[in-house]
């Protein structure tokens, strides 16, 4: 159970709990959360968590494992226009760890292409490239205690680290 001011994963955001408050009519319990990057937003959640849409933000030693891990994480091999952002959702909505840095490594290598090849970059693939890395950066910014551009930035500074 989870208690106020924790920080938790509802889906893909990084939410802050609030408070707990008890249902009287139906003897039940909310969670009532408030997502980091939107604070007029508030959304209820049973404490239950029988839609098992609600778990904790990882440990700092885990969001290094993550991020040393990183590096070893293939971008989506043979895919076409046609079919990437119905992949693009998919990964999304498993929200592990790897799919979003799948999504994050495949747009971002996708668009680097077409600025090379002197195209526009593609809307899909910026989209979703920005989602993957709100998601991945907003939960292990918490992890690190750091800001989501500090986290952005570590990051990519530990990725140049290995390939130099």
């Amino acid at each position: 159970m989870f208690k106020e001011n924790d920080y938790v994963m509802y889906k893909n955001n990084v939410c802050k709990v609030r408070e707990i408050k008890h249902n009287d009519l139906n003897g039940n319990s909310y969670y009532i959360l408030i997502p980091i990057d939107d604070e007029s937003l508030i959304i209820d959640v049973p404490t239950d968590n029988r839609m098992r849409h609600l778990r904790s933000i990882v440990s700092h030693q885990e969001a290094e494992e993550i991020i040393n891990h990183i590096k070893d994480i293939e971008p989506l091999q043979n895919i076409n226009d046609k079919n990437i952002e119905n992949t693009y959702k998919e990964l999304i909505y498993n929200g592990t760890h790897n799919d979003l840095v799948k999504i994050i490594k495949t747009s971002y290598l996708r668009n680097q292409a077409r600025k090379n090849d002197n195209k526009k970059i593609s809307e899909k693939d910026s989209k979703y490239f920005e989602l993957a890395e709100k998601y991945l950066y907003n939960e292990l910014s918490i992890a690190l205690n750091k800001s989501f551009t500090e986290t952005k930035e570590y990051i990519i500074n530990s990725m140049n680290r290995e390939t130099i």
